[in-house]
């Protein structure tokens, strides 16, 4: 049995422990944070880091420094934040391919689901269904039923073996049930003439680089590949609304943290992230990019995390999609 003498040295014993703690994100950052992007500088990624990295010292008065560590897919420099002190000093900004090299690759030099702490989601990617003028199809029921009619002669182009716009398509031949034959390019650059030319017969565009040729009539939008329309195309039904039911395919980028980084710094970190990203000029600048801003909060992004290296598991291996070493 405890004493009162006891409950009482227990009782401030506890405050002062858990002081520390409190202190700990009250105070953070007390000197400059790296922020890892595990691509080369001058890319989409990069362009956020550039971004975001300036506001972040705005609000804290900590330099934040923008460090590029391209390679293997964008895994060395995941690796580089998994491996970091838990404290809060080193960020990674990477995209959905994070959720997609754990199914991607043979074997990673990081556990992508236990050695990294999702903190926030900042832009979300939308992809759209687009057909070749050439294909009559004006509806995504009506490109189904073409298919179903004529399977194996349709083509679908992507800008890469594992690629987003890869994965989309495979959903889309898993989901509407068809028979269609996947021709990857090497970039946009040559996913787009080979389009324009049915050499591919549709293909998934980013919502900013199908607009205008949409716009010009060079090619017809069908259905958006994400669960809810995009303002760069708001007359286009989601691929869902169109008649294939489930159908979710959006990427994102998002900030993540070594796994352990104490919960506080992690909340302190997302909740400026999310205070941000509602700046009018960080909205122009990302409307101007061809991307959606979300704002997503550390507890929407980890269930979303998880569920997305859950399903390009499942996408992947389904579709026979060999890994890479």
């Amino acid at each position: 049995m405890i004493s009162v003498q006891g409950v009482l040295l227990l009782s401030a014993w506890i405050p002062a422990m858990l002081v520390p703690v409190c202190a700990q994100g009250q105070s953070y950052p007390v000197k400059p944070i790296r922020m890892i992007v595990p691509y080369a500088a001058g890319g989409a990624t990069d362009s956020y880091a550039r971004v975001f990295g300036p506001k972040f010292t705005e609000a804290w008065g900590q330099q934040i420094i923008i460090e590029n560590r391209p390679g293997a897919g964008g895994n060395i420099g995941s690796a580089v934040v998994a491996k970091a002190a838990p404290d809060g000093y080193t960020l990674l900004l990477n995209t959905s391919g994070q959720a997609i090299a754990p199914a991607l690759f043979r074997k990673l030099p990081y556990d992508a689901a236990r050695d990294l702490q999702p903190v926030m989601m900042l832009v979300r990617g939308v992809q759209v269904l687009v057909v070749s003028a050439a294909v009559s199809a004006n509806s995504v029921k009506e490109l189904v039923a073409q298919i179903k009619e004529r399977p194996g002669t349709f083509n679908y182009g992507s800008n890469g073996v594992g690629s987003g716009p890869h994965l989309a398509g495979e959903l889309f031949r898993s989901l509407a049930g068809v028979d269609v034959v996947h021709i990857p390019y090497k970039g946009d650059a040559a996913l787009t003439p080979a389009l324009l030319g049915n050499e591919v017969q549709f293909a998934f565009l980013p919502a900013a680089a199908a607009t205008p040729l949409v716009r010009a009539g060079k090619i017809r939008p069908l259905g958006v590949a994400s669960a809810t329309r995009t303002t760069f195309l708001p007359e286009v039904p989601t691929i869902a609304e169109a008649g294939v039911p489930n159908y979710d395919l959006s990427t994102w980028a998002g900030l993540f943290v070594p796994a352990g980084t104490p919960r506080d710094i992690v909340q302190k970190i997302s909740n400026e992230g999310v205070r941000m990203i509602k700046l009018p000029d960080i909205q122009k600048i990302l409307a101007n990019w061809g991307v959606e801003t979300l704002g997503v909060g550390v507890e929407g992004f980890e269930v979303r995390y998880r569920e997305d290296i859950a399903k390009y598991a499942r996408l992947i291996r389904d579709a026979g999609i060999p890994q890479e070493d």
